[in-house]
């Protein structure tokens, strides 16, 4: 009989999948890019431009304003951008329906959690605390944790050592073409939420299962486990 090992972590990008947190990235944008009388990308556009880190967020605002490129004038942005929302990481921001009791009875199940983000680590402990969620993670990595970040693998498997799982035995759950990458190249199964931040339809991003609310993780879990022989999909 073959033998399978055991499920032991699930890795969490954060933004669209954990948190709704474009209301306060929007409202920081606002501030900087008032500083240089520019005006910023509407809300429902700024989602589009999440998932890379907020100095490119920075930048594709102000490529989308028409701003001529100038790395200095980036470099200042993004520190007041930082400096602003790492002090009010959480003015608008809220936890997705469901996010909650998955995350208490996957923590009671044994189950380790990290997060994996490429939000600065700063203001992603800040939103955690605000909100409550930090208790759940034991190790919590940021994009600025490390040389690189998502869609480099090496993001993920340093939130696997902090938690101290090899990838086989870990599952990432995102909402972006970085967060299957990253799973991807780290050899870990892939579970997309459809409710992130993604300009490519959720279903088209390769990940192994597609949930369209968090109340159906824990199902997606169960079927993508070591040696499991689901009767269906719940998602496709």
């Amino acid at each position: 009989m073959a033998s399978f090992p055991p499920l032991r972590a699930i890795l969490f990008d954060l933004d669209g999948t954990l948190v709704e947190s474009a209301p306060d990235l929007h409202a920081t944008l606002v501030e900087v890019t008032a500083e240089l009388g520019v005006a910023a990308p509407s809300l429902p556009e700024l989602r589009a431009m999440i998932g890379d880190g907020a100095r490119v967020l920075i930048r594709r605002a102000l490529d989308a304003a028409g701003h001529p490129d100038d790395p200095e004038l980036l470099e200042r942005l993004f520190q007041s951008f930082l400096a602003r929302y790492t002090a009010n990481p959480c003015r608008h921001s809220f936890i997705y329906p469901g996010v909650v009791p998955v995350l208490t009875d996957l923590k009671a199940s044994g189950i380790r959690m990290g997060v994996c983000t490429n939000k600065p680590y700063a203001p992603t402990l800040g939103l955690l605390d605000a909100l409550g969620l930090a208790g759940f993670f034991g190790a919590v990595v940021g994009g600025d944790s490390l040389p690189v970040r998502k869609p480099d693998p090496e993001h993920a498997l340093a939130t696997l050592r902090a938690l101290e799982i090899p990838p086989e035995e870990a599952i990432f759950v995102g909402d972006s073409t970085n967060d299957v990458v990253t799973a991807r190249a780290a050899g870990m199964k892939v579970i997309v939420v459809s409710f992130g931040y993604t300009t490519i339809p959720p279903r088209e991003l390769g990940a192994d299962l597609v949930i369209d609310h968090f109340d159906d993780l824990p199902a997606a879990i169960d079927q993508l486990r070591p040696g499991s022989r689901p009767a269906g999909r719940i998602a496709s």
